[in-house]
């Protein structure tokens, strides 16, 4: 899936700059990544306690149809663009009290 041209004023409208813009977005998708990769196991952890006997080709299809369904979802970076765009995205800064 090509990624859309985005003005950087849209991004930057809610930081000071485009780099607190870039950290704030990728911070943001590496935890939409690692919530993804924790449903996908669990979901295929389901088919581990098989034995052989069980397996079958049915088995190995809704293995590969979870994998499908997880390669079409959007890429992360893709959700959290769309999500600061739409201020869902919740950030503050550290350094500052309060």
């Amino acid at each position: 899936m090509a990624m859309k041209t985005r003005d950087l004023n849209d991004l930057t409208a809610q930081t000071s700059s485009i780099y607190e813009a870039v950290v704030i977005l990728s911070k943001r998708a590496r935890q939409i990544s690692a919530d993804e990769k924790a449903e996908l196991e669990t979901k295929l952890s389901y088919y581990e306690g098989f034995g052989p006997e069980m397996e079958d080709a049915r088995m190995a299809e809704e293995q590969a149809r979870v994998s499908v369904e997880f390669e079409k979802r959007p890429k992360p970076t893709e959700t959290a663009i769309e999500q600061m765009l739409d201020h869902e995205v919740y950030f503050r800064y550290t350094d500052q009290e309060g």
